[in-house]
């Protein structure tokens, strides 16, 4: 049995039935049941929910960029997802005077020249609610990139139409930040959505998150590396699994992911090459697990 939101594509579960190393991911089977690590891990480890948002569905840990929260829906569930205890729970922006708030926000602190637009999936939304967040902060002056943080590039290609590339390109502010963990999930479908956004001028990049019995092997990863760089994906970081509870199955050890990035970068070339990293609690910055 798999278990998916009732909104969960069919491209999901087709590639859930194709690939073992995806169904990894979402398979909620008893024998697949997570181990109870709540003794060690909380269900909020960033405060999300304990903490007050700067205003209605916008956080911000670091200087430079904040989190705006358009949806608390997604095309499947991760089973690893850092919100997989808080989906549902967390404050979104529903509202245009709530966006209105969030870009005045934004405004107000000229230091900030990044916003992630995540969830959730934003691409959850009709394209004519995309494209309000995108417009609303790729207009101000101050603002470099505007990331829209989806993994249906992977797990539902064709909901990125040749419309919405297009739309989502005007800008020439917008970057795309997606998850492929295995280089099963790397298909011609999604290599298609890929060159859709590629033809309007805009980046891809790859968030892969180490999974064991997923991806855990110089092997698995030099294979994903290579896929992802054929199809024009920027592998850009691999995320130690956060310190979430519920997720223990999915850990892999410190010293074997120095291992695995050791091993990698003596084998590909730096453009193949993505930044070993863990997000903590705190941290400053995402901190390269060589230096852990």
């Amino acid at each position: 049995m798999i278990s998916f939101p009732e909104y969960a594509c069919p491209y999901a579960r087709k590639l859930a039935a194709a690939s073992k190393r995806f169904r990894l991911q979402v398979d909620a089977s008893p024998e697949a049941n997570l181990s109870d690590d709540s003794d060690k891990y909380s269900s909020d480890p960033f405060g999300e929910l304990a903490n007050a948002a700067h205003c209605h569905g916008l956080r911000q840990r670091f200087e430079d960029r904040v989190l705006v929260m358009t949806s608390d829906r997604c095309f499947m569930n991760c089973r690893h997802c850092t919100r997989r205890g808080i989906l549902g729970k967390s404050e979104i922006v529903e509202t245009q005077a709530q966006l209105d708030k969030c870009v005045e926000y934004v405004a107000s602190h000229p230091k900030v020249r990044d916003v992630l637009l995540s969830g959730g999936d934003i691409l959850t939304l009709p394209d004519e609610k995309v494209l309000a967040f995108v417009d609303a902060f790729a207009r101000l002056d101050q603002i470099d990139i505007v990331r829209v943080c989806t993994r249906a590039v992977c797990v539902n290609p064709e909901r990125i139409t040749s419309r919405l590339a297009r739309r989502l390109g005007e800008s020439g502010k917008v970057w795309v930040n997606t998850q492929f963990n295995s280089a099963d999930e790397v298909t011609a479908e999604a290599v298609e959505a890929t060159l859709r956004l590629r033809k309007e001028a805009i980046n891809v990049s790859c968030q892969t998150v180490l999974l064991k019995g997923v991806n855990d092997s110089t092997a698995e990863m030099l294979e994903l590396f290579r896929a992802l760089t054929k199809a024009g994906i920027r592998p850009y970081y691999v995320f130690m699994c956060d310190p979430i509870a519920g997720i223990e199955r999915f850990r892999v050890d410190i010293e074997t992911a120095k291992r695995i990035e050791r091993e990698c970068a003596q084998s590909i070339g730096g453009l193949a090459m993505p930044r070993f990293v863990t997000d903590l609690p705190g941290a400053k910055r995402k901190l390269p697990v060589c230096e852990l």
